[in-house]
């Protein structure tokens, strides 16, 4: 579906699940707000995340670290020296661009106009020579701007686990291996964006700091692979539509070992998903070394101590939550109800993960003109969302509205009809088959609890 993204895009702003940050203003370039949809979406996915790798685990425990830490942590880091994309500019409009997505060999000597590229902005053919542009947002800590009291937002969440590692550790009697997790906002001043939320600047990091004995790193490692990897799949990634790719010796990050990105098959092409790195003992060493503090573990059962090699398993959240949204999207003709045969034009259903959704149950009465009808579809309504998170919808035909649950990915919707009013039953209609069931409203709640598997 070639025209797939602008689909995604529209359906996004139009139903409420991502809008553009600041639009009445024009927009900020990637920035985006998280709509009513949008942001239960994004909380249905945390809490897998949350329930998967730390609830289900006796290893894992989970912190909130600050967004603005002690400027020397970016020091120790090596943030303030690596953490950094080539920047080039176009001489002509001054539009700049990431030199590693221009093409390769074209920036030779000085930087003379020995390109082959076309700026994207205003056609011209001379670029000035890569300068590194660290990508952190710099800020200050009280009321002087000077270089004493400047930090910066934080890139990554992976720093404050390092740095509370020994007080985590100490606090809840942890013993290798253990991890720490944590979901938080991360801010990266990048320099180019584009693909809708898959490159932003404000985004939710999704990370595990899991330190283990120096020698079972490589091990632990390709477990933690397969984990995140069924992850994924689990919430309705195609296995078919997901690779791995081995970051080659040459282009590792300066602390890593060994790092596999997981990879998404993008409207655009494969992108990565997720990480997973093998950090070794570089972020404790470093930060004992900065800070002068010990940040060794005591092996009680080998009787010595040694700095725990780090396995970081990282994705992020947006990324997520666009490639899910991308899986789930699909076109249909025809009217969406079990017994329509006439074809009509396309439409949208989006078939999420019912653990995702960020509707669960959609209450329908057959007609709003009709008093009783309403008022018993709202006692249903009062009833369910004591247990679901439900939507009220009376406008429109009852076809419409069916429509409407489907292109937002709602998993099921009572109907309430002249029957309920003599039978005291509903109409149960399932989402993807299209299938309904009449259920008595008694035993409504447990059925859609087995349903949803809640």
């Amino acid at each position: 579906m070639d025209d797939l993204m602008p689909k995604i895009i529209s359906l996004c702003k139009r139903r409420g699940f991502i809008f553009p940050s600041s639009e009445i203003y024009g927009g900020v370039e990637a920035l985006w707000d998280y709509g009513p949809l949008g942001i239960l979406l994004k909380n249905n996915i945390r809490e897998q995340w949350l329930k998967r790798f730390v609830q289900k685990r006796e290893d894992v425990v989970l912190i909130d670290g600050t967004v603005l830490m002690h400027p020397k942590i970016w020091e120790a880091s090596g943030h303030l020296k690596n953490f950094s994309d080539a920047l080039v500019e176009c001489k002509n409009c001054h539009t700049r661009f990431r030199a590693d997505h221009m093409e390769s060999g074209n920036f030779v000597g000085q930087g003379k106009a020995e390109t082959k590229n076309q700026c994207s902005q205003c056609g011209g053919k001379e670029f000035t020579s890569p300068k590194q542009f660290n990508l952190m947002f710099k800020t200050f800590l009280g009321p002087v701007e000077d270089a004493s009291h400047a930090t910066y937002l934080r890139p990554e969440t992976a720093q404050s686990m390092f740095t509370n590692f020994k007080l985590v550790q100490e606090a809840m009697r942890l013993k290798i291996p253990f991890g720490i997790a944590q979901i938080g906002r991360s801010f990266r001043n990048e320099i180019t964006t584009g693909n809708f939320t898959f490159r932003t600047r404000e985004f939710d990091i999704a990370e595990i700091e899991y330190f283990v004995k120096p020698g079972t790193d490589e091990k632990i490692f390709e477990k933690w692979v397969d984990d995140w990897e069924k992850f994924f799949i689990d919430l309705g990634l195609k296995k078919g539509n997901l690779r791995r790719y081995e970051h080659k010796k040459e282009s590792l990050a300066h602390y890593s070992k060994r790092t596999i990105d997981i990879e998404y098959k993008f409207p655009w092409g494969f992108a990565e998903l997720a990480g997973i790195a093998n950090r070794t003992d570089f972020d404790l060493s470093q930060h004992a070394k900065f800070s002068g503090q010990d940040l060794s573990y005591f092996d009680e059962a080998a009787g010595k101590r040694y700095i725990p090699y780090v396995i970081e398993p990282t994705l992020g959240i947006e990324r997520l939550l666009l490639a899910l949204l991308i899986e789930g999207y699909e076109e249909v003709k025809g009217g969406r109800t079990e017994t329509t045969k006439a074809v009509k034009e396309k439409e949208a259903v989006l078939k999420l993960d019912k653990k995702i959704a960020p509707i669960k149950v959609a209450v329908l009465p057959l007609v709003k003109n009709k008093p009783e009808l309403v008022k018993k579809a709202k006692e249903v309504f009062e009833t369910l969302k004591a247990h679901f998170m439900c939507q009220y919808d009376e406008t429109d035909s009852i076809g419409r509205r069916y429509r409407r649950q489907d292109e937002i990915g709602t998993p099921f919707a009572i109907t309430i009809d002249f029957e309920t009013l003599e039978k005291e039953d509903v109409t149960i209609r399932d989402r993807d088959t299209m299938k309904q069931e009449r259920v008595k409203i008694k035993d409504l709640t447990g059925i859609l609890k087995e349903k949803l598997n809640v």
